[in-house]
């Protein structure tokens, strides 16, 4: 691919808003429906919200960490960025549905690149039910809550919860629980792509709990479905070596 005209796009912190200021001064700044490529600057917050922006559009997107972690970015540099874009390789990611009921019979949909949470909101720990494909599978959790991750989110939030990292080219999502009380000794379970997850809040009015798709959180949650949506993605660039499946496999390996 042929990269002539850039979009820029940054966080709102200092060093992101410098940059972006830089950037534009050496290479211009096209409108994002014009542009062959979105260039994301800031961390992987904003790489999140660049995703969701542009899902489904066919604008691929170069992230350059201005950050902290930027475990979906690029390292920063203002050399050769034109000649980066064109050595960099593609990376396909696909988000995650989630659909969620509230204590009102309210229905809210949300997408997530990295992950959808389910999150007790009070001291007392949440009850919930499993199922995969409609057959109930645990019919009790009690826990802090728990994550159903894709693999690009596999290091993220279900990492520090103690879950699996996932290669990003696998056709799985991880579902992790976060500090499971009862039963005690259950570490969570790796499930197809094609797996259609009901979570269920017992005792919801006692035990409210919280349901976040990425960056989106809904309150109060009687039950929410989860599948994968096999009609949206997103485009990512990588520099060679430095890949999203190369920076997943190194993480096994960082203690």
């Amino acid at each position: 691919m042929e990269f002539r005209r850039l979009a820029f796009v940054a966080a709102e912190v200092p060093q992101a808003r410098r940059a972006l200021s830089r950037l534009v001064k050496l290479h211009g700044q096209s409108a994002a429906e014009d542009a062959d490529v979105i260039v994301a600057l800031g961390g992987d917050g904003l790489m999140l919200q660049t995703l969701h922006r542009f899902m489904s559009s066919g604008k691929v997107i170069y992230g350059m960490n201005r950050g902290s972690v930027g475990f979906l970015m690029n390292d920063y540099s203002e050399k050769r960025l034109r000649e980066r874009l064109n050595e960099a390789e593609l990376t396909t990611v696909r988000p995650l549905r989630m659909t969620a009921i509230d204590q009102a019979g309210r229905s809210h949909k949300a997408m997530a690149f990295n992950e959808v949470s389910f999150l007790r909101q009070t001291h007392q720990t949440a009850k919930l039910r499993i199922s995969i494909d409609n057959h109930v599978r645990l019919e009790e959790l009690t826990c802090d809550g728990i994550i159903l991750a894709t693999p690009a989110g596999s290091t993220a939030y279900n990492l520090s919860a103690y879950g699996p990292i996932l290669p990003i080219d696998s056709p799985l999502l991880a579902l992790t629980p976060i500090s499971p009380f009862r039963p005690r000794r259950w570490r969570g379970a790796i499930l197809p792509r094609e797996a259609r997850v009901t979570i269920e809040c017992l005792e919801f009015e006692k035990r409210p709990v919280a349901a976040v798709a990425d960056h989106v959180e809904v309150r109060n949650i009687r039950k929410v479905e989860i599948a994968e949506d096999r009609k949206r993605s997103a485009r990512l660039l990588f520099d060679p070596g430095h890949s999203l499946a190369e920076r997943v496999l190194a993480e096994q390996f960082r203690f």
